[in-house]
């Protein structure tokens, strides 16, 4: 598989308190659940794979819209709130960061028992696979995450991230099984960092000569390779700036929320009740569900869901995220014993919204549209982390790094 893209991924500290975590977990649970009930397992890994989409789901659930620390946040709370409904779900998360990515190959011979797939072959794709991002694919950037995803069929996914302690930059690598032909000859779904210039990369195919003459004379022959590939750049800043979202997309998903009544669609009937915030929200969880990966080549915009824990664009609007939670586990929930209206209403609010960009004209006034979001987060159990206060250790906090 070619690599898809980069993106630079600023190395952002701190700690996720338990009030986030947790809402984080109950959140990404019943987006997994509506992604696979819609579309199956292998969908859902193909998204785990795509850099882009990765970026928005963080986003989404309440991460910094650009920090390297998006990656330890998801895939933890994947595998906390996924993994105790594998059986039902068909998808198992296996790994982490530092010593649990050193189990993984247990934890895949379990996933083998349980389901009679070939646990030694996972569990070999698991190690080559770390293997090459962190010894053929010499880049400066020393790996300390890796998750393994993977169906009760055996396709999977792996997502790990190096950190360069020279630059403050981390580098996330993606791969997907469907497309990984050779682990020695373009292995990725991408490798998301900050281009660095020339690196030496033993599994690109251009290196196949490279390959043969270490085999050759036992010796490192090394041949520096520059990677062309397509750069997604995530600035360091945390503020989100209008340039760092589609103010058309945007726009069209704040009309939909505050301009418009729910009940003047028939397809939305059935989310009478919720407010327009909630719609808000909704709408941007739909397409981080429904949506086609043209459609998150701005992952700020997912921020506008539920805000983050550093504040930007907004502080968490608990009460907005908890209703999100209701609604989605709601509707999953009917799904499950045959009664889609609910989730069919949520998949409408995102095809709304694409429609509603065609002919929608964006509001140049950003500034002000941040001061509105704002002030509606305050309103509805705003809430943030205060670095300063959460350098002591307490409760469940999520250490990023």
């Amino acid at each position: 598989m070619k690599r898809s893209g980069t993106a630079d991924l600023a190395l952002q500290g701190g700690r996720i308190p338990p009030w986030l975590f947790s809402r984080m977990k109950q959140l990404s649970l019943p987006i997994v659940e509506s992604i696979i009930q819609e579309y199956g397992t292998a969908h859902f890994l193909s998204k785990m794979s795509d850099p882009y989409w990765f970026q928005s789901f963080g986003a989404v659930i309440g991460m910094d819209w650009n920090s390297s620390g998006v990656t330890t946040a998801i895939m933890r709370a994947l595998k906390e709130a996924v993994n105790p409904h594998s059986r039902q779900l068909g998808i198992y998360i296996c790994g982490g960061k530092g010593k649990e990515s050193t189990m993984t190959p247990n934890e895949l011979l379990m996933v083998g028992d349980q389901t009679g797939l070939n646990g030694n072959e996972l569990a070999y794709a698991s190690k080559l696979s770390a293997k090459v991002d962190n010894t053929a694919l010499q880049d400066g950037f020393n790996l300390y995450l890796h998750s393994f995803i993977l169906d009760a069929k055996g396709e999977w996914t792996v997502v790990q991230q190096g950190m360069n302690p020279h630059n403050n930059k981390a580098r996330r690598y993606h791969w997907h099984s469907k497309n990984v032909k050779s682990f020695i000859e373009d292995p990725h779904a991408a490798v998301c960092g900050e281009y660095q210039g020339e690196i030496l990369n033993l599994v690109d195919s251009n290196a196949k000569s490279t390959q043969d003459a270490i085999i050759q004379i036992s010796q490192e022959n090394p041949v520096k390779i520059l990677a062309e590939i397509p750069h997604m750049k995530l600035p360091s800043y945390q503020k989100v700036k209008s340039s760092d979202v589609d103010l058309r997309r945007l726009g069209s998903v704040l009309y939909l929320a505050g301009e418009l009544e729910t009940n003047s669609f028939e397809d939305l009937l059935m989310l009478q009740g919720v407010g327009p915030r909630t719609i808000q929200s909704l709408t941007l969880v739909s397409e981080v569900i429904h949506g086609t990966p043209s459609r998150f080549t701005d992952p700020a915009r997912f921020a506008f869901a539920h805000g983050s824990k550093n504040g930007h664009p907004f502080a968490v609007p608990t009460k907005i995220y908890d209703e999100s939670v209701t609604v989605l586990k709601n509707a999953v929930e009917k799904s499950r014993i045959g009664n889609s209206d609910k989730a069919k209403a949520i998949k409408s609010l995102s095809k709304i919204a694409e429609r509603l960009e065609k002919s929608f004209t964006p509001n140049d006034d950003f500034d002000k549209v941040l001061a509105d979001q704002k002030r509606q987060a305050s309103q509805l159990g705003a809430r943030q982390v205060n670095h300063k206060k959460s350098k002591n250790k307490g409760g469940n906090q999520l250490d990023l790094f």
